[in-house]
């Protein structure tokens, strides 16, 4: 396996408690499950840095801007759930900005491994509004490792913790090794589709004439401009808003 970067992140802190439960308070079982979770990917060759391990607050902002200065692969945030009424939902719900790449084929791991744990699987969700989310450039996934106001998750969250750790560091390695065996993903910036070839070409022209690495594909009856081939999805960020600030209209895809 190649070296990765990933940074971890427990939710809340210091002053933020998050979610509070009788007593219990999120921003201590987040950093508890981070860290159990960095220790098993440290011993297995990953890089794991992380925005807090100790009892600090952070806002939103901070974290993502200390994963982006970190130069990480991967962004994870570790948090509880907390409904309105105690013992009203339970279960387990990953965040993503999107659906799309790696980090949604590592929630789908990881939400399978809480599955068998004996978590519900409430399934992923895009939540592109949310600032971890919205800021990292690095694929970022949001865990919400159980409802701190659930009887049934907070004893499972206690009783299986190890398994807990294990599983989401296992499901993280997982799906690392799986898309090492497949080839890494590469990220393009899109800016047309068309079904005549000669608008196609026109974009292609015009991109290449101003110095942009542009390529014309064919696929699904549709001929699609695109520009560069990026592993790292923040320069394909940064591709996107030159290209946007240049007046063209973008879309980040993978191959």
């Amino acid at each position: 396996m190649p070296e990765y970067k990933i940074m971890l992140d427990a939710g809340h802190g210091g002053a933020d408690p998050g979610a509070v439960y009788e007593g219990r308070q999120e921003k201590d079982d987040n950093l508890r499950l981070m860290l159990a979770v960095g220790k098993i990917l440290s011993e297995n060759g990953i890089d794991v840095v992380y925005t807090r391990t100790t009892d600090v607050y952070q806002t939103p902002f901070e974290k993502a801007m200390l994963a982006n200065q970190s130069g990480a692969n991967f962004f994870i945030s570790f948090h509880r759930n907390s409904s309105p009424r105690a013992n009203q939902y339970d279960g387990v719900e990953i965040l993503l900005y999107d659906k799309r790449g790696i980090k949604f084929e590592m929630a789908e791991n990881i939400l399978g491994a809480m599955g068998e744990v004996g978590f519900r699987e409430i399934g992923i969700e895009e939540r592109p509004g949310l600032v971890v989310l919205r800021r990292t450039k690095m694929p970022a996934l949001l865990l919400e490792i159980g409802f701190i106001n659930s009887d049934i998750d907070n004893q499972l969250f206690d009783e299986k913790f190890d398994e807990i750790a294990e599983g989401i560091a296992n499901a993280i390695l997982g799906t690392l090794e799986e898309n090492e065996i497949e080839g890494p993903t590469y990220y393009r910036v899109q800016t047309g589709i068309f079904r005549n070839k000669e608008n196609a070409d026109r974009m292609l022209y015009q991109l290449t004439d101003k110095g942009y690495p542009a390529f014309l594909i064919y696929q699904d009856g549709l001929y699609k401009v695109q520009v560069g081939a990026f592993l790292q999805l923040g320069n394909a960020v940064n591709m996107e808003q030159r290209l946007r600030d240049d007046g063209y209209s973008t879309l980040i895809v993978t191959k």
